[in-house]
């Protein structure tokens, strides 16, 4: 259990505030409700933009790290479809360093050119190197505009295309500054050896007097339900081909998103899971093979990756994971086997809860997706998950009409085979 003390300022920053005396550190995490899924399909990448261009100093603070290190922290940040997060870990006695520096950016961002023309670099930089030059660099640019046809998950954080970021104006930057990052769009959570009232009173020396904004209403058009598989063969400089299954899953805050990640951990969580076990050590199909969720706040995507043996074909790898996909569908998961991943399952919620970095991160999470105290709610729902839940969402969800089917494969003669969509034959 996670006990927490809520406060909200008047200009609607909401603040939680967790006691552990077990330490001597504070972590402060001020999340924004700002994603990659708030852009524009013609101008992505900014919130993963914004992220860096937060460090390029305020009016009062032109050098963010500097005061940090010499209170005894450190600091970072980061961005995914749903949120931004900037946090900070620190002795508690300098906690109100990490109130002055997160406070004065909030109201006075360095908006320079030079920043900007720094920054944007940066970020394309980055697209090249993780995206571009990396081997698979580019396979959530595939899955995301395979699975998703009318949802802003349609492409990753780091932006569609790095030309987006380039042509980045200051006054497109400060535009979104200003929808985005107002004191009524964020949740600060403070963890560790704190208390209540001294922290309330600190956020409303620092973020009091800052405006609320007029937040964006936020109109997402729902996914619709895949009816029809899509295929597509990517080619690239990669050393051997790769095989990536994905299909659409509940989003984070439903009940059955608990039953889809026993899913993938009995597929893929380990040297124990089917895939791993079977396929992997004792088929020897793959030299390796993972199940993972992306764990989004709307409904999100299970993928099933893996890298066949040499000698084997995609087609014979895909057809192996099918057959584990299908003993899901047709049987129910044996109580033994069940019960150990609802152990790993609350062994990890265990583990996370050990850090007050992760505390602080998660709680500010689930308040901007409802309800800080959804924390304390994981256990009991992983508990209480049968095998017909398992079996009932393996029957609906693990199908082939929705699937988006991904083969990589390496250059031939620096050919790049045309993208391909096509039904999977049934």
């Amino acid at each position: 259990m996670i006990d927490f003390t809520r406060f909200t300022l008047d200009n609607g920053m909401r603040l939680l505030v967790h006691v552990d005396t077990n330490t001597p550190m504070a972590a402060f995490n001020l999340m924004y409700n700002v994603g990659s899924r708030d852009e524009s399909p013609d101008k992505t990448g900014f919130a993963h933009l914004f992220e860096h261009l937060m460090f390029g100093g305020s009016v009062n603070a032109p050098d963010f790290d500097d005061p940090i290190q010499l209170a005894g922290g450190e600091n970072n940040a980061f961005t995914n479809n749903d949120v931004t997060s900037y946090y900070q870990v620190l002795p508690a006695e300098n906690l109100e360093t990490a109130f002055w520096l997160e406070s004065d950016r909030m109201l006075n961002l360095n908006f320079d050119r030079k920043v900007l023309n720094v920054q944007r670099k940066v970020v394309v930089e980055e697209f090249k190197e993780t995206c571009l030059n990396e081997p698979y660099g580019d396979v959530f640019h595939h899955l995301s505009e395979m699975a998703y046809k009318v949802h802003p998950y349609r492409w990753p954080t780091i932006g569609l295309v790095p030309e987006h970021v380039e042509k980045a104006r200051m006054a497109d930057v400060r535009s979104f500054f200003g929808k985005h990052y107002r004191p009524n769009n964020a949740v600060l959570v403070v963890c560790g050896n704190v208390e209540p009232e001294t922290v309330r009173a600190m956020a409303v020396k620092w973020f009091g007097d800052i405006p609320a904004g007029k937040i964006p209403v936020r109109d997402l058009p729902a996914e619709p339900p895949q009816k029809d598989a899509v295929f597509r063969i990517a080619r690239g400089n990669v050393p051997n081909e790769a095989l990536y299954l994905a299909f659409h899953c509940p989003a984070r805050m439903e009940r059955d998103y608990y039953v889809v990640d026993l899913l993938s951990d009995i597929l893929g969580n380990g040297p124990s899971s089917r895939l791993y076990r079977r396929l992997l050590k004792e088929r020897e199909l793959f030299t390796s093979v993972d199940c993972y969720i992306t764990g989004s706040a709307d409904p999100g995507l299970f993928i099933i990756e893996g890298k066949p043996a040499e000698g084997v074909t995609l087609e014979k790898a895909e057809d192996a994971i099918w057959e584990e996909i299908e003993m899901l569908r047709k049987e129910f998961v044996p109580d033994r086997e069940l019960e150990k991943i609802k152990n790993k399952a609350e062994a990890t919620l265990i583990f996370s809860e050990l850090s007050v970095l992760n505390k602080a991160i998660n709680l500010a999470f689930f308040e901007i997706l409802g309800d800080g105290s959804w924390i304390n709610e994981e256990e009991g729902i992983y508990n209480s998950i049968t095998a017909a839940d398992l079996r009932r969402m393996a029957g609906s969800m693990l199908v082939p009409e929705n699937c988006s089917r991904l083969y990589y494969k390496p250059k031939e003669e620096q050919q790049v085979e045309p993208v391909a969509a096509e039904s999977l034959a049934q």
